[in-house]
């Protein structure tokens, strides 16, 4: 039973993984498309259309990455027994990649707000002052977990095999 359901958990992250690949192989598909209709159109000025573009691309690039860590991290059999090393550099993995596509959504929004209405600029400063706060929480817990890590030692790698045992060689005594 427990074999089943490792095997269930895994497939249920493959699956969304896959789910999450699809959306972000439309978003790069549709940013590029978007950006040319629109432009063709002249409905809106061109450089609103590219940073809506850069928009869809950034989070398509996000989306990829997320289903790239889900392949990494939760895909692969026999990962539900690694140290806490391997938990930390896996998330940490994760979040740099939330935090890339915060700041990168925030500086498009910036420019965007900046030629349309910059009364609206608390939003990006907003959504950047909340990079930030995930940025100096991912270094606290970098911090932290590395300073427990140094105190504690490394665990054992249960899958190791032992290290052998040293026995004196005999002396001229022996």
């Amino acid at each position: 039973m427990v074999d089943f359901m490792g095997f269930f958990i895994r497939a249920v992250f493959a699956v969304a993984a896959c789910a999450i690949m699809a959306v972000a192989a439309v978003l790069l598909v549709y940013a590029p498309y978007s950006a040319v209709k629109d432009s063709l159109m002249g409905d809106q000025p061109v450089e609103h259309t590219l940073f809506s573009a850069v928009g869809y691309l950034i989070v398509a690039m996000a989306l990829f990455d997320v289903a790239k860590y889900f392949f990494e991290e939760e895909v692969p059999a026999r990962r539900e027994k690694r140290t806490a090393a391997d938990a930390r550099r896996g998330l940490t993995k994760f979040i740099s990649t939330i935090i890339i596509a915060v700041f990168l959504e925030a500086l498009v929004l910036v420019f965007e707000t900046s030629q349309d209405n910059v009364s609206h600029i608390i939003y990006p400063a907003t959504l950047m002052g909340a990079g930030c706060v995930t940025l100096v929480s991912l270094g606290l817990f970098q911090r932290l977990s590395a300073s427990v890590e140094k105190t504690v030692g490394p665990e054992p790698d249960p899958d190791a095999d032992p290290p052998p045992k040293i026995t004196p060689a005999p002396g001229p005594l022996a």
